[in-house]
């Protein structure tokens, strides 16, 4: 038992030990450094950056009234925010950065192609209804009965260009554009007409004869209401008041032919359509749910071409996955052996096709299989009698040479990586093997590619993928040629899935892009099923 001096003098010790002992500091302390160091100044920079960035987007989604976009940027600045400036998120601050670009470059896209996929959105249907009105009372009006020539100029606002009208009775002058109605301002009016307008550049006559054809289809509104009608001009000096021959009811939803008395009624179609079944252009976007995905597989002009495309993606994806894989393991196999004198010369010499670009070999490819003037018909096979093969214009012959060029491009890949994995088998099961009498053949086919494809299988799921939209060898080579007759789109008997959609959304088809978009969600689905499979295999070999 401790007598109660040396608990004294152990008390005093401890007290001692504590005073000398230096104080933590305190929260205030370490944030009033933190807020001087060098690093928190640059990512407090960095983050005004950010901030101002997305500010930015929050305002430009708030004026074309895209409020999902608002609600997801504003939840994506917050969260950003609040990790970067919170010292309990650390690792948070490493993966927010890709979590962003995950769901701006991926999610976003895949979900807004798959709301594009349920609705007519296209040529003819590319806006709101409100714009479809618009446009439609614009592009059809007359020059109302007695309305005077008046003095006009064209102004420029940062390229934007619009009308300057000047009215005859009070010589009061007022600038219009497209979609911003008549409003005066302060001008100088001379003896040839405006001269000046106070905020905004009057276009000479040399300028306006330069952009003749924008000055011509100028279209000013005198006010918000489409009916007030619209300032128009001939030469851009002088013009008059026009008004729409058309005229919308918006509690029938109707659009009438003033001149004509024939009512057009809006359809489940983003149509106004006349009673005759005459439809007014343009339409607008409406949703169509699954009416894209049937027209795939019931159209008469799609869904043929549709399902041949789709066999023939499915037929060159394989094709090309397994013959550069064959090739180049062969090559792998051969170039590994020890024996083989300058075998890194002609490792070296297999991977050439690699290094030059795709879309250059692909054109050269091209004028190479030319049937009549290509070096493969004149020089390689100009000794034959009727030789000229149509390489690239019959069906056939075309999906041979896309399979033929695609194996030149793409076997140095598939050498480099069985090279590789060769290189890296272990030694001891080559000795085993050897051991146990398996010939070279047997070796091969029941040690080395079982060990070669646990680690080439997912490069192959890839490549797999890579080729199901290899979109740049069809448009380089054929251009998805040759096409098939009498159809009303654009589609060849060589086009892949993804050349069709391009030709679908952008080509000659009729910008369908709610139709493309369909066939996008369909690519999609297949992809990720065959890389499904496709990684489950490789856990299955993975256990061998």
């Amino acid at each position: 038992m401790s007598s109660p001096s040396s608990a004294t003098s152990s008390h005093t010790e401890q007290s001692s030990q504590s005073t000398d002992s230096p104080q933590a500091p305190s929260y205030r302390t370490s944030h009033a450094r933190d807020i001087t160091r060098p690093g928190f100044i640059a990512k407090l920079i960095l983050m005004m950056l950010v901030n101002a960035l997305g500010v930015y987007g929050i305002i430009t989604a708030a004026f074309v009234q895209s409020w999902l976009i608002v609600a997801l940027l504003v939840l994506l600045l917050v969260a950003v925010d609040f990790i970067y400036f919170s010292s309990r998120m650390l690792p948070a601050k490493y993966l927010i950065p890709g979590l962003v670009f995950l769901l701006i470059y991926q999610v976003f896209v895949m979900g807004y192609t798959g709301y594009v996929s349920f609705t007519n959105y296209g040529q003819g249907h590319n806006s709101t209804k409100a714009d479809a009105i618009s446009s439609i009372m614009m592009e059809n009006k007359k020059r109302v009965d007695g309305a005077p020539t008046v003095n006009m100029a064209v102004v420029d606002d940062g390229g934007t260009l619009g009308l300057a009208v000047e009215d005859p009775d009070t010589h009061a002058v007022s600038v219009g554009f497209e979609d911003v109605p008549l409003h005066e301002v302060n001008a100088q009016v001379g003896s040839l007409g405006i001269t000046s307008v106070e905020g905004y550049d009057v276009l000479a006559f040399a300028d306006v004869a330069a952009r003749q054809n924008d000055v011509v289809n100028l279209t000013v509104p005198v006010s918000d209401n489409p009916d007030d009608g619209y300032y128009v001009t001939t030469d851009g000096s002088k013009g008059y008041l026009a008004q729409p021959t058309f005229h919308y009811d918006e509690q029938a939803d109707t659009m009438t032919n003033t001149a004509t008395g024939v009512v057009y009624t809006a359809d489940s179609d983003g149509f106004f359509t006349s009673p005759d079944g005459e439809h007014l252009t343009p339409g607008w976007r409406v949703f169509v749910g699954f009416d894209n995905y049937a027209s795939m597989v019931v159209s008469p002009d799609l869904a043929v071409p549709f399902f041949k495309s789709l066999i023939w993606s499915f037929v060159f994806a394989f094709g090309s996955v397994i013959t550069t894989f064959a090739f180049g393991l062969f090559l792998a196999l051969t170039f590994a052996d020890q024996r083989i004198k300058g075998r890194r010369v002609f490792q070296s010499l297999m991977i050439l096709p690699y290094a030059f670009p795709g879309f250059l070999a692909t054109l050269v490819w091209r004028g190479m299989l030319n049937e009549r003037f290509g070096f493969v018909n004149e020089a390689l096979l100009g000794w034959m009698p009727g030789a000229n093969i149509p390489w690239l214009t019959d069906g056939t012959w075309a999906k041979v040479s896309i399979l033929g060029v695609n194996l030149w491009l793409g076997f140095p890949y598939m050498f480099l990586v069985c090279l590789g994995a060769l290189q890296s088998l272990p030694s001891d099961v080559m000795e085993a093997a050897k051991i146990d009498g398996a010939g070279a053949l047997r070796t091969v086919w029941s040690v080395k590619l079982p060990l070669v494809l646990q680690s080439t299988v997912p490069l192959l799921i890839s490549s797999f993928a890579f080729n199901f939209n290899n979109f740049s060898l069809i448009y380089m080579l054929t251009g998805g040629g040759p096409s098939y007759p009498g159809l009303s789109v654009p589609v060849g008997e060589t086009d892949i899935l993804i050349s069709m959609v391009y030709k679908i959304a952008f080509d000659r088809g009729g910008q369908n892009f709610g139709l493309a978009s369909a066939m996008s969600i369909v690519i999609f689905i297949v992809v990720g099923v065959i890389s499904w499979l496709g990684f489950r295999k490789t856990r299955a070999l993975e256990e061998l």
